[in-house]
């Protein structure tokens, strides 16, 4: 005689139902995460800012093109960054501004106004900035044209 074997359950059809619903439900809650999120891509003054932005990349063409001998320059040994303007430029209209940009630390952003003596060449004492990386910007209208150069330095470094 045989023994009649214990009936076993078979989980299969459970696991599958389980698995499905927490598919389900996690869609859903990233369904409802999505459609809550600000989706605003374009502000409401995208024109205006367009304009802006054009007229920026505009000052950097020209002064590329027709102030290609501008230069931003550290001088390690005298700790002073020195900025060139164009020699075609006249001095007694030249009007403008210099933002020493620090990327890591924007508490250590400096701005000054732009001053070049009779030769275009305006040099900031660099001894007091932190040590590493800057970025100067510097703008400026001769005439009636607008220019603007933006150059990395490196303070307390050699430059390489």
């Amino acid at each position: 005689m045989s023994s009649p074997t214990p009936s076993r359950r078979n989980l299969w059809p459970a696991g599958i139902i389980v698995v499905c619903s927490l598919f389900v439900t996690g869609i859903a809650g990233l369904l409802v995460m999505a459609c809550s999120q600000k989706s605003d891509l374009v502000s409401k003054d995208y024109y205006e800012q367009e304009l802006r932005f054009q007229s920026q990349i505009d000052r950097v063409e020209l002064t590329r093109r027709e102030a290609s001998k501008a230069s931003v320059i550290y001088e390690l040994a005298g700790k002073r960054i020195t900025i060139r303007l164009p020699s075609g430029q006249d001095r007694s209209k030249v009007k403008g501004s210099i933002e020493l940009y620090r990327p890591s630390a924007a508490g250590l952003d400096r701005a000054f106004a732009l001053e070049p003596d009779a030769d275009g060449v305006q040099h900031l004492d660099a001894a007091g900035l932190a040590e590493g990386l800057w970025r100067v910007r510097v703008s400026w209208t001769a005439g009636e044209q607008s220019y603007y150069l933006e150059e990395k330095v490196v303070v307390g470094a050699k430059a390489s």
